[in-house]
């Protein structure tokens, strides 16, 4: 015999259970608060800034253009002016940031409620409906 049976025995099988995993978990509970928490948080402040997009507010693209929304033309894309008579159209996801916030004018919601039921009347006296 070449290899004494001490010798041999003493190579030791791979360590317990939890222990070998405890440093990959601890890795992930590090990379978890440090990197995807506040991913997330800062996604979820964009969606928010982006759900209150309306007309009048200065904005700044994420290819650097600045420009004022003129119109939220639906839920995907805004038109922004640019320069004077220059609008272009621009997906909401695109808007890196809103720079000047616009105030909601008291008189603006009242003044579209007041068009809209001018509308409908409109459409009950064409169709021969009573007017309220």
């Amino acid at each position: 015999m070449l290899i004494s049976p001490a010798y041999a025995q003493a190579a030791g099988g791979a360590g317990g259970g939890i222990e070998a995993f405890l440093p990959l978990i601890l890795i992930f509970v590090v990379f978890y608060f440090l990197m995807i928490r506040p991913q997330q948080k800062r996604a979820k402040e964009h969606k928010k800034m982006l759900e209150a997009l309306r007309r009048g507010d200065n904005v700044l693209t994420s290819g650097g253009i600045l420009g004022k929304v003129t119109k939220v033309d639906s839920d995907t894309e805004v038109s922004v002016e640019i320069a004077k008579d220059v609008v272009v159209k621009v997906r909401r996801e695109m808007i890196a940031s809103v720079i000047d916030k616009t105030e909601p004018v008291a008189g603006d919601d009242a003044k579209a409620t007041e068009e809209k039921t001018e509308e409908a009347g409109g459409l009950k006296k064409l169709f021969g409906g009573k007017k309220d």
